[in-house]
């Protein structure tokens, strides 16, 4: 890669911390940019250094684990979670927010380089998809894509924007807004919630597959594993990708079978 993949640490005891810290350092291609002693530090050192893996523990001050990986899915659904904690009953809890992972203290060595080693997997794998994207995928997409159904108006600071439906090839949630990716290269964002915007596109197209995720069934190119109960669609026309958890991604089957 030809990138670093930036690691945030959050866990009120320092000296797991540091055992975080040493066990990352061993690994190839990963730089710790910030650490945390407590949960509502985290949400300000994401917005700052836009890591692509938070280590979280669950029970800190202020914010718990859980709370942050919602208020980091809420700026980027893209981040890496990975919790490592002393409790194992927030598993199911971390798992609702399509956590990468979940390690219980005390971890060894290996199980924490194996995790590293999957993320290393699927940073890669994104990079190469980015790099696939070809020009003539938007004129092979707009062929496949179905007969327009109307347009949205977007409301944003600036102003509003009518954007045709069957020009959006993905919505979703990004640093506490709600971005359209469209045909072109456009990018449109706007205040307005997910599910608002859900409301008015055409259910025969637009399908929901994650709570921060909404894609154009027509541009749907491959998906990919990605955590233990999610997976990544990669989409023609965009480089921007998109996760699907399990049981969404067993309704996409029965809708295509």
């Amino acid at each position: 890669m030809d990138n670093e993949i930036r690691v945030v640490i959050a866990d009120d005891q320092e000296g797991m911390r540091l055992i975080l810290r040493k066990m990352i350092d061993k690994a190839e291609g990963f730089t710790i940019c910030a650490e945390a002693d407590s949960g509502d530090k985290v949400p300000a050192l994401v917005e700052q250094y836009k890591p692509h893996v938070c280590f979280l523990d669950v029970e800190m001050p202020g914010m718990t684990g859980i709370e942050c990986a919602k208020a980091i899915a809420d700026m980027d659904p893209h981040t890496i979670i990975v919790f490592a904690t002393a409790h194992e009953g927030y598993m199911a809890q971390a798992f609702e927010m399509y956590a990468f992972d979940y390690m219980v203290k005390p971890f060894k060595m290996e199980r924490v380089m194996k995790t590293l080693e999957r993320i290393r997997v699927v940073m890669m794998g994104r990079q190469a998809a980015a790099q696939q994207i070809v020009r003539d995928t938007i004129a092979t997409a707009a062929k496949a894509r179905v007969a327009p159904s109307g347009r949205i108006m977007l409301h944003h600071k600036e102003g509003v924007n009518f954007v045709s439906q069957s020009d959006i090839l993905l919505v979703q949630r990004e640093n506490r807004s709600t971005v359209l990716y469209a045909t072109g290269g456009r990018r449109f964002e706007t205040s307005e919630a997910l599910g608002d915007v859900e409301e008015r596109l055409d259910p025969k197209i637009f399908f929901r597959c994650h709570k921060s995720y909404i894609i154009n069934l027509n541009v749907i190119d491959s998906i990919s594993p990605y955590g233990r109960w999610t997976y990544v669609v990669h989409l023609l026309g965009t480089d921007q990708d998109a996760l699907i958890t399990h049981d969404k991604y067993e309704e996409l089957e029965r809708m295509f079978s």
